[in-house]
């Protein structure tokens, strides 16, 4: 029988929605226990919150100092001391995810299992490849730990309001002391988390211009939006390269995506592909991302945004 290990990602005292996508995927195992640990100076009130996701069982708060910040070479040998009974270990496919999940297993002497999007069995699941153009099927060997990284947008928040026990945790292990933290050097935003938003307003090539892009800021404050953008605006330098959606960027899932000015190159297409509701707005009646889009409008997007901003 299954038991699953979900190691929480969180910052500033805050548990991600990523976590509770996890818990979602081990869900599809039918296991018979999922428990999510929680690496912290302090985990109290992230194992708190953590608790709360239903279909857990057991949350365990390890306390350290060295784990105030989330250092893969720090955190992979508790992680790895903790998944003695077992079954699976799992972490979300996000940068802390892909950071710390090949160090675990590593440590485990496995081969990983990247961005799990479906569950066949216990030991056999379903990935994305070649910019999800083809979905493989791969099978970890019986009888050894599963480690993988969660595809997040293939996956929804499991519910709220379990009551999961939270227990403080020890872990014997040897923590390495040739990787150190330095500084987290991140883009500050009143606007929801790019990742984890229920809607994302993306800019393109199309925009022009860094100072264009206020025009897709403002459509997104009008609705409540994350901003986002292609790659091409990126390399462009109209904005930074953390709002960049696609193959080479974040791979995301919202309720509703705008994609403004954007053609829709196979990398961007493949960063959007599970979002809910796609809308394309662009002037060229020929572009690409019109044959994925749910609702297109060909147009310009300096008369159309502001004339939708105004209806809205």
């Amino acid at each position: 029988m299954a038991k699953v290990l979900i190691v929480a990602e969180h910052l500033g005292g805050k548990l991600n929605p990523a976590t509770a996508k996890c818990v979602s995927a081990a869900q599809a195992l039918s296991p018979e226990a999922i428990d999510i640990v929680v690496l912290a100076a302090d985990p109290a009130a992230v194992a708190a919150e953590a608790a709360q996701i239903a279909g857990v069982a057991q949350v365990l708060a390890v306390a350290n100092a060295a784990n105030a910040n989330a250092i893969a070479q720090v955190q992979a040998p508790q992680v790895a001391a903790l998944a003695a009974g077992y079954s699976h270990v799992f972490g979300p496919s996000t940068t802390f995810g892909k950071d710390l999940m090949p160090c675990v297993a590593a440590l485990l002497g496995v081969n990983q299992v990247s961005d799990l999007m479906a569950v066949d069995g216990t030991h056999t699941f379903k990935r994305p490849m070649y910019a999800g153009n083809a979905i493989v099927t791969v099978e970890a060997p019986a009888g050894q730990i599963v480690v993988a990284t969660v595809r997040t947008a293939s996956w929804p928040e499991a519910a709220r309001g379990g009551n999961a026990s939270v227990e403080a945790a020890s872990v014997d292990a040897v923590l390495p002391t040739h990787t150190r933290y330095v500084a987290l050097a991140a883009g500050k935003s009143d606007r929801p988390d790019l990742q984890s938003a229920k809607r994302v307003v993306s800019g393109g090539r199309g925009v022009g211009s860094e100072e264009n892009f206020r025009v897709i800021y403002a459509l997104a404050d009008k609705l409540g939006a994350a901003v986002g953008a292609s790659r091409a605006a990126v390399d462009a330098g109209y904005v930074p390269n953390e709002l960049q959606v696609g193959q080479t960027g974040k791979i995301i899932a919202p309720e509703l995506y705008v994609a403004v000015g954007i053609s829709g190159a196979i990398q961007h297409l493949t960063g959007i592909k599970d979002a809910g509701t796609i809308v394309a707005i662009n002037k060229d009646g020929d572009a690409p991302i019109f044959e994925i889009a749910d609702i297109g409008l060909v147009g310009d997007l300096f008369q159309v945004l502001p004339a939708l901003e105004a209806a809205l």
